[in-house]
């Protein structure tokens, strides 16, 4: 069976998917949050209050299993939960500011350590990077089945 060669950027990609891995177990004992907790609190920084089912949505489980969730994120006082304006019967999932504050404490370093590197290159060689970026980004979807 002939092997096949991997272009070294592939192999990168693998290394940064491992080392991303790695950073978020790292923020969730941080936080002291597991992983499904974790992308909860991601979505919710990134989007603001989110209704139970939304978050279930995001999180690709059932809206008891994001109940459970929820529930967790309250005990060690990442969110709360407060009346949904839009639906008197409903409730928002509020991140709690300080919590939003130390995941970006601890995030953005990171981040901008990673922008950063981009200062060393032209804007040309800014743009070959985005375009082969995007490109990965899209490989990868094209191999994740659709969901219902």
């Amino acid at each position: 069976m002939e092997t096949q060669r991997v272009q070294d950027a592939t192999v990168l990609l693998r290394d940064i998917r491992e080392l991303s891995a790695a950073f978020e177990t790292h923020l969730g004992g941080e936080l002291t949050v597991n992983p499904t907790d974790l992308t909860a609190m991601e979505h919710l920084i990134q989007s603001g209050p989110l209704t139970p089912t939304d978050l279930a949505r995001r999180l690709g489980v059932s809206t008891a299993a994001a109940t459970t969730v929820i529930d967790r994120l309250t005990a060690v006082g990442h969110v709360t939960r407060t009346p949904n304006p839009a639906d008197r019967r409903g409730v928002l999932v509020v991140p709690a500011p300080a919590s939003v504050a130390r995941a970006m404490g601890a995030l953005m370093p990171m981040i901008m350590s990673i922008d950063k590197v981009l200062d060393s290159y032209s804007d040309a060689e800014k743009a070959v990077i985005t375009d082969y970026l995007e490109r990965v980004v899209a490989a990868y979807r094209q191999h994740i089945p659709a969901s219902d």
